[in-house]
């Protein structure tokens, strides 16, 4: 059983991009000329910032966007420097960046082997250049299989690669050579997501036109069961629904989110989350920057009721291979808590959707596939 508030981990977020992709709906803006005054920015509001972990160890460091690889990595160098400075960081502490392909240089590697970055993501996200383009990605295929190699070359042993399945004209078996290629590389973790359009992207904005459409449900699932499958095959373990990862090479960071372990989010439009409270910073650069040019905070922020800390609790452990920790229920929300899941659990594991193991309960693989409704249906209703 794991207990939270031990720990924490810090997000950084980088809300820079060169190009929008057709999908993506986190905050982001192209990239300025000038970063300068966001990085000060950054800067002072770790240091305003700096009692929110109080004295816990910080395990886990995840510097994502946007596009982090579009400052220069001298840049994160100097974040990252203040944050040792600042904060408790562990001796152990996964250090995570996320970068695009055609930022990858062997004199941009060569830099950021001097910041104490040990883990990198690569958003490679597909191997067809027909994919890449439809997405409006600025990589290659061939750009980004020279960047995996020579990231492996730099010496870095810890990479995950992205990739997206669903995607409309994207067939089971061109989902499948992804698959094969990509394990080609000596990766040890993949984080694989089936798109999503969201209202406000171009692929949004196209679906309102009728311009586009999703895939069907029946190809849904086939994709799915092929990354499952092939992932298996390559001897990554699916320890979350979209996370596979090799033996000791699970994404503590994100594993820290979906166990409820706490933490502080810097940047613009970056969450906080303290166990009992939700904070957000304004989705606005420039008000950002300039609150902080101030020495202000601008955030907003939510006290969680017991209802919602518990859907919240379902919501993320439901996703994962370790599933719902029974006697953590019944010690955080009492007996009641535990009475509700077990009664509610008894005909999804009649359904073959669920499956309990001692003190868990975890879905099936056909269970993850409809895991939306479950979690749904699993939710304890009310307003708070």
């Amino acid at each position: 059983m794991f207990h939270p508030f031990i720990m924490a981990g810090i997000y950084i977020h980088i809300p820079f991009c060169r190009t929008l992709c057709a999908y993506c709906d986190f905050y982001h803006v192209i990239a300025p000329q000038d970063v300068q005054p966001f990085v000060n920015a950054l800067l002072k509001e770790a240091e305003l910032r700096k009692e929110y972990t109080g004295s816990q160890n910080i395990s886990t460091i995840y510097i994502g966007g946007g596009t982090p690889s579009v400052l220069p990595a001298a840049m994160l160098k100097i974040i990252l420097n203040r944050i040792f400075r600042l904060y408790n960081v562990a001796n152990d502490c996964e250090i995570t960046v996320e970068i695009n392909p055609d930022d990858v240089t062997r004199e941009y590697l060569e830099q950021l082997k001097e910041t104490q970055v040990n883990r990198i993501s690569i958003g490679i996200q597909s191997w067809r250049d027909q994919d890449l383009k439809f997405m409006n990605r600025r990589h290659t295929s061939s750009q980004a299989a020279k960047a995996l190699e020579d990231i492996f070359s730099a010496g870095y042993e810890n990479v995950t690669i992205d990739l997206i399945y669903g995607i409309p004209g994207m067939t089971s078996s061109a989902w499948l050579s992804n698959l094969d290629f990509s394990f080609r590389f000596d990766i040890r973790h993949l984080s694989a997501y089936h798109l999503t359009i969201e209202p406000g992207t171009l692929f949004g904005k196209m679906k309102e036109k009728g311009l586009l459409s999703e895939i069907d449900e029946e190809e849904s699932n086939l994709q799915f069961n092929l990354l499952v499958e092939k992932a298996s095959e390559a001897g990554f373990i699916h320890y979350e629904i979209s996370n596979f990862g090799k033996p000791g090479f699970f994404s503590i960071h994100n594993s820290n989110y979906w166990k409820q372990v706490n933490y502080l989010g810097l940047g613009p439009s970056a969450h906080s989350f303290n166990g009992y409270s939700r904070q957000w910073n304004v989705r606005d650069v420039k008000k950002y920057i300039k609150a902080l040019e101030s020495g202000n905070l601008m955030f907003e922020m939510e006290e969680l009721s017991k209802r919602t800390r518990f859907n919240e609790y379902l919501m993320t452990s439901l996703r994962t291979m370790w599933g719902i920790d029974l006697d953590y229920v019944e010690e955080m929300f009492d007996k009641e808590g535990y009475d509700y899941i077990v009664n509610l659990s008894g005909k999804l594991i009649d359904y073959g959707l669920m499956r309990q193991d001692k003190k868990t309960l975890v879905l099936t693989n056909q269970g993850q596939m409809i895991s939306d409704n479950i979690i749904s249906e699993l939710m304890l209703p009310g307003d708070d």
